[in-house]
């Protein structure tokens, strides 16, 4: 259904097409059944103390302000992170600020954090559960004064709803807000992080969403706060504001953050480096170019616990998870593994 309707809806704009994409997922109609396949229990994986049915999780970015995550969970995802949220609803950066880069199997995004503000989500979610593993994804609105306190805002509201809360320090559509890949930054918001979780006794995994464009030298540093202020896991990555040379559409020069194949090698290699410090010390959720059994194998196989997509789904449609769910399992049998957690770091 996918392939006939393509053509059609890449001829709107990409966010006509996204609003578009959310209210048909609003109706909830199709049954969990269709998207599930034989020997799933292959994938089943431990993630952030949860067991899950498979390691493919839906990125943030896609259902920014919680409206269709249990729609989601239907499609076969084994995890689903909305947001980003912030504390006031925001409305983002001037229209256009999604661009289609078709020849490169790509996105540019310049969205700037719009969603509907961490009230509404969080009534949104207490009066709709979710049926599976839930993220919430947060950030500082844009016009705020103090990044650090909307940050603590967010995670006090929005704690008793997630399964785990991301803080997002690396969207490069945000000013300022990859400072916080500086050991002094960092370290003063994770204190400030501790400190509300021990005031309001949190016990839900924190996860620290990371740029794919941090230097080498940042990386020992990074891990070292992450320990010792027991984030539970990190994203990488987020997109980039770089990697541009070699695309192949005329929309690569727009402003923002790049996704889809362009950002594979660059995520994939930044994984291997983190295991490799970590030890699997840290859990790895793995983001930039997930769009097949393969590329998901690929990025587990280096130290990723699980991966997450987005623009692989804009690409490859509703059903991307399940043709993911079949090829994983025969990439499984071929490399004589019983389950994908076996699988985590054989080639790091």
């Amino acid at each position: 259904m996918f392939s006939i309707l393509k053509p059609y809806i890449f001829s709107l704009d990409p966010e006509v097409a996204h609003d578009l994409a959310i209210k048909s997922l609003k109706f909830n109609v199709l049954p969990k059944s269709v998207f599930k396949v034989e020997e799933e229990e292959m994938l089943e994986t431990n993630l952030l103390e949860k067991r899950l049915p498979n390691p493919i999780g839906l990125a943030a970015g896609f259902d920014k302000s919680a409206e269709v995550y249990n729609s989601l969970f239907k499609l076969g995802y084994g995890f689903v992170e909305v947001g980003t949220i912030t504390p006031k609803r925001q409305l983002g950066n001037p229209k256009p600020r999604v661009f289609r880069l078709e020849k490169d199997q790509a996105l540019i995004n310049r969205l700037g954090f719009n969603n509907h503000g961490s009230e509404i989500v969080s009534r949104r979610i207490s009066n709709n559960l979710p049926d599976g593993f839930l993220g919430i994804n947060i950030g500082p609105n844009r016009d705020t004064r103090d990044k650090e306190e909307d940050y603590f805002l967010c995670l006090s509201r929005l704690y008793t709803l997630a399964g785990y809360l991301t803080i997002n320090i690396s969207s490069p559509n945000t000013e300022g807000l990859r400072d916080f890949h500086e050991k002094d930054e960092l370290q003063k918001l994770l204190t400030g992080v501790n400190k509300i979780r021990k005031e309001k006794k949190i016990s839900k995994p924190l996860v620290l969403k990371l740029s794919p464009d941090i230097k080498d030298n940042e990386i020992s540093q990074i891990i070292e706060l992450t320990i010792k202020h027991k984030i539970d896991g990190i994203i990488i990555s987020n997109t980039t504001d770089r990697n541009r040379e070699n695309l192949l559409d005329l929309n690569k020069n727009e402003k923002g953050g790049l996704s889809g194949q362009p950002l594979k090698d660059l995520s994939t290699n930044l994984i291997r480096k983190f295991f490799k410090e970590t030890k699997g010390k840290v859990q790895i959720i793995g983001v930039g170019g997930v769009d097949s059994g393969q590329s998901a194998f690929e990025k587990i196989s280096v130290g990723a616990n699980a991966v997450q997509l987005y623009t692989g789904m804009v690409y490859k449609g509703p059903a991307v998870v399940k043709d993911m769910k079949k090829q994983l399992i025969s990439i499984l049998k071929k490399e004589r593994l019983k389950n994908i957690s076996e699988a985590i770091g054989i080639k790091a």
